[in-house]
């Protein structure tokens, strides 16, 4: 596979996002079937893996770098703090945490589940508003100067915020949520990023699934599932946004590959420092997304993609108010 620049950073031109394999999208799958995926991933050409320590909590850097050990020195791991996350109970509580003591000691404790020496990407998960973004990036910067940290990204932040976190320590990678139907990083955060040479990675760039064509109205959406809480995957919602996957079928069909490899190839046309990470549990979803990056977009292909949106209005926001609260900020 092709691969691209996060700031200084060289990964695979797509990652994948390890978040899946959490009971986020219901009963996760057995431990061995899911290292069988991330490996799977890797050997299709995959180098960015990105975990969190709220994912589970923890379960899912443990995973990740349990998949990962054998061939550590090759791939690229990115995890993330931020949540406030009790260290002897794994218990979430709520709110954010990013005072430096609690940085250094959630970096500590992802280094040993992850079973490495350093962590190749680190973001700030959230921004914590009671925590000054300089001193978020100083601690980074002394972690990355202590050998533990190489890189520093910020998630769902805002564009001023990015800029003084910038001033500080370089940012390599910004994330936040980005697909063909969740628009909101092009107005001020990917013009940022090409001024600062700061690399983009869209998570859900696949809409949580629903941009693959395989979820209708009347798919059924378990209780523990996040999506059954979302108001962009109601029914009525799924029902109103069904144009959307109409358009992406009708130029997957021209070009022999599928809605979600149009919705991947349509993200990395956007721009030369994006790289998607789309998440899935199942290897043959993975050679899929994989082969996204072989789908040739043409201008007219684009124009047509640009022309069409514009006449469709997506139903429901991204992400629960609560949530969408910590973004942005």
């Amino acid at each position: 596979m092709k691969t691209r620049k996060l700031g200084a950073l060289e990964v695979s031109e797509i990652g994948f996002g390890a978040m899946s394999f959490t009971s986020i999208y219901g009963v996760s799958p057995e431990k061995d079937e899911a290292i069988r995926a991330i490996r799977g991933a890797y050997d299709l050409g995959v180098t960015f893996f990105d975990t969190a320590e709220v994912y589970g909590p923890w379960t899912n850097e443990e995973l990740v770098g349990e998949a990962l050990a054998p061939i550590r020195d090759e791939v690229v791991i990115a995890t993330k703090f931020g949540f406030d996350v009790d260290p002897a109970t794994g218990a979430r509580r709520n709110g954010l945490n990013s005072r430096p003591d609690h940085v250094r000691a959630v970096v500590d404790a992802s280094l040993k589940r992850l079973r490495t020496d350093r962590i190749d990407l680190l973001y700030q998960h959230r921004v914590d508003p009671d925590v000054a973004i300089e001193d978020v990036a100083g601690t980074v910067r002394d972690l990355i100067a202590a050998g533990k940290v190489r890189h520093f990204g910020l998630s769902e932040a805002a564009a001023a915020t990015i800029r003084r976190a910038h001033a500080v320590q370089p940012v390599a990678a910004i994330q936040s949520e980005y697909s063909l139907w969740t628009r909101d990083p092009e107005s001020e955060i990917l013009p940022l990023c090409a001024e600062l040479g700061i690399g983009f990675v869209p998570w859900s760039p696949l809409g949580a699934g629903f941009l693959t064509g395989k979820i209708d109205a009347a798919t059924p959406i378990e209780v523990g599932d996040f999506r059954a809480n979302s108001p962009r995957f109601t029914s009525e919602a799924r029902e109103a946004n069904r144009g959307i996957v109409d358009l992406l079928r009708a130029v997957a069909a021209r070009k022999a590959a599928t809605p979600a490899q149009v919705a991947l190839a349509w993200l990395l046309t956007q721009a030369p420092f994006i790289v998607p990470i789309p998440g899935t549990r199942r290897r043959d979803r993975i050679a899929e997304n994989v082969g996204a990056a072989q789908v040739a977009l043409s201008a007219q292909d684009l124009a047509e993609i640009k022309a069409a949106f514009s006449k469709i209005r997506i139903e429901g926001a991204r992400l629960p108010e609560a949530l969408l609260q910590l973004s942005y900020r």
